[in-house]
Parts: C-alpha cells; sequence; structure tokens
C-alpha cells in the first residue's frame, strides 16, 4: 500500500520576486510555457472565427499570475487549455517540462460555481479528490490529508454539514480546499470569487493570498476585477479586445510580495499600477487590437513596470 504524502507547505522562498527578474524568461525559469496557441471556431462561409493566435507566456514557479481582459478576448479559453480541457487549434503547453495532453490531477480548477456533490459532506467532497489522487491509500490517510486541507481554509469544525448548510463563501472554501488537496502543480481560477458579496470575497482573496504565499503554490488566474489583480498577482497579463486577441502587455505588479490589505492604497506605485491597468481596459485594449505599434513582437509581449523607470507601456497608436 502505498503512503499518502501529507499535505505539503512548499517553501515560500520558493516563489521568486518578481521585482528580480527580467523581462526575457530564461528557458530555465519557465515552469509553464505557452508557445504559439491559437483557438479558431468554426463559422459559416468558410473563415473561422479566431479568438486568439500566436500566443505566448512564460510563467515561473510559484508565481501567481492574472489574466485581464474584456469579454471575448479568450481569457477562459487560455485556461481551459491550460486545465486540458479544451485543445488548442494550433501551438503547445508545456507544463513542467511536459506537453499538456489532455486532463490532469497536477492541475486543479476552481470555477466561479463551487461545483460541490451535494450528497456529500465536506470532508466527503474533499477526500473524494484526495483518494482520486492517491488511489491505493487508506481510508484513515484519506481522510487526515482532507482534514489538513479542510483546515488551511478555516473549515475545521465543519468537515460533517453538507453544502445546503453551507454558505456561499464556505461552499467555494470547500472547491479551494478540494483543489488544495491534490497537491496540484497549477490551480487554476476561473474568476473564483465574482458571484460573492464584498465583505466574503474579501475575506476569500485574503486566504487565497495566505494560502498560495505559505505554500509556493502557482497560480494562473482570470478576472475582470482590476482590484483583485492588483492584490493578489505577482504578473497580470493585459489582452486586447477579440476577436483574434493578443498579449498586448505583461505588467509586473510593483507592490511587495506580502501586503496588506488595509495598507494596499498606502503602497509606493499603487495608484501608478491601478491608473495604468485602467487606462487600459477603457481605452486602449481596443486601440490595441486595431492597431499593434511597429516593433511588437507577439512572442515577446512588452513587460512594463508602472511607477518605475523600466520600459514604456505600447502608445494608443494615432487614430488615422
Amino acid at each position: 500500500m502505498s503512503k499518502l504524502i501529507p499535505f505539503a507547505r512548499r517553501s515560500a522562498s520558493a516563489a521568486p520576486d518578481p521585482a528580480a527578474g527580467t523581462s526575457r524568461m530564461s528557458s530555465s525559469e519557465k515552469f509553464i510555457s505557452i508557445e504559439g496557441i491559437a483557438r479558431r471556431y468554426p463559422a459559416p462561409g468558410g473563415k473561422p472565427n479566431t479568438v486568439f493566435e500566436n500566443l505566448w507566456l512564460p510563467m515561473r514557479r510559484g508565481e501567481f499570475v492574472c489574466m485581464i481582459g474584456h469579454s471575448g478576448c479568450g481569457k477562459t479559453t487560455v485556461l481551459n487549455i491550460l486545465a486540458g480541457l479544451e485543445a488548442p487549434s494550433e501551438g503547445v503547453v508545456i507544463v513542467d517540462g511536459q506537453a499538456i495532453e489532455g486532463t490532469s490531477l497536477d492541475r486543479a480548477v476552481i470555477f466561479q460555481g463551487h461545483a460541490l456533490l451535494p450528497w456529500r459532506t465536506v470532508l466527503g467532497n474533499v477526500a473524494y479528490a484526495v483518494s482520486s489522487r492517491w488511489r491505493k491509500a487508506s481510508r484513515a490517510e484519506v481522510e487526515e490529508r482532507a482534514r489538513k486541507a479542510i483546515a488551511t481554509v478555516g473549515l475545521a469544525g465543519s468537515e460533517h454539514k453538507r453544502p445546503s448548510e453551507l454558505s456561499g463563501g464556505m461552499k467555494q472554501r470547500v472547491g479551494i480546499a478540494r483543489a488544495l488537496a491534490i497537491e496540484p502543480k497549477i490551480l487554476l481560477m476561473d474568476e473564483p470569487f465574482s458571484a460573492l458579496d464584498a465583505l466574503t470575497r474579501g475575506t476569500l482573496q485574503d486566504e487565497v493570498r495566505r494560502i498560495c504565499i505559505e505554500t509556493g503554490q502557482t497560480v494562473f488566474m482570470i478576472t475582470h476585477d482590476v482590484d483583485e489583480s492588483i492584490y493578489l498577482a505577482d504578473r497580470i497579463v493585459l489582452m486586447t479586445n477579440g476577436p483574434e486577441a493578443k498579449v498586448a502587455e505583461i505588467v509586473e505588479n510593483p507592490l511587495p510580495k506580502r501586503r496588506e490589505r488595509a495598507n494596499l492604497h498606502h503602497a509606493p506605485g499603487y495608484y501608478a499600477l491601478r491608473n495604468h491597468l485602467m487606462d487600459f481596459l477603457v481605452s486602449r485594449s481596443k486601440s490595441l487590437r486595431d492597431a499593434m505599434p511597429a516593433g511588437y513582437d507577439q512572442r515577446h509581449p512588452p513587460v512594463v513596470r508602472p511607477g518605475s523607470d523600466g520600459p514604456e507601456p505600447i502608445p494608443v497608436p494615432a487614430a488615422s
């Protein structure tokens, strides 16, 4: 019988400080490498609808990356391709040296809805995921691992409640515990807090950030919420409007790795970062879709750091 690996707390020091990086990631740094992927769908008339094409994006191990863009730019499609739920029309995604071919327990997804099994308890829902990961583990080992994951998200004492007895925020905590319990290489999050009230959403953001820093978890998250991305992300990927969306630029978050929500707006660089993201969503996301500036390289999108002396953002092309 195989021995179940205890709930791992990978060293937070394994997650690099984005401020120490350069605009070009070396091959050895690339834990995730999205390489030239495209997604096209058949359409009447023979010409396919292109959501995006020739999309390149590297990620480091232990990095928290948010992708922002307007509806239709392909954010969820990128996440589905990373999860193995959808295949790209061309290109490849490599994770830890292996090309993605279908789903894997190395990649856990947290959706907008909690997607819990209503007939199982909190413990049963999380244990189900654990037993899927370690099929030969004993019942006691599975339960121990599940309980540790439940405690990590602050639900110790609620193990025997069913989803119908839980609030929306508690259900989402169970979803997070279930994902973390299988110790995935990547945690994929599809706007997991969007349906929650503001107070619950903030509390869960705090929990997710704490857990990811403590465990060194690698995360890819899509969101429409600028403030959420500023609080959670190490880097923020900005997508132009679709169809035929592109990665306009990759924004390095200049705020400290360990940040407090209450003092976030006092941090140097906060307003420069927020204004930069809002300006992109309001105007540049559309303008850059229609005309990228000379010298733009889809394989190496510009990396910018608002509020620093680093590279300037891509300018909005002048109206013709």
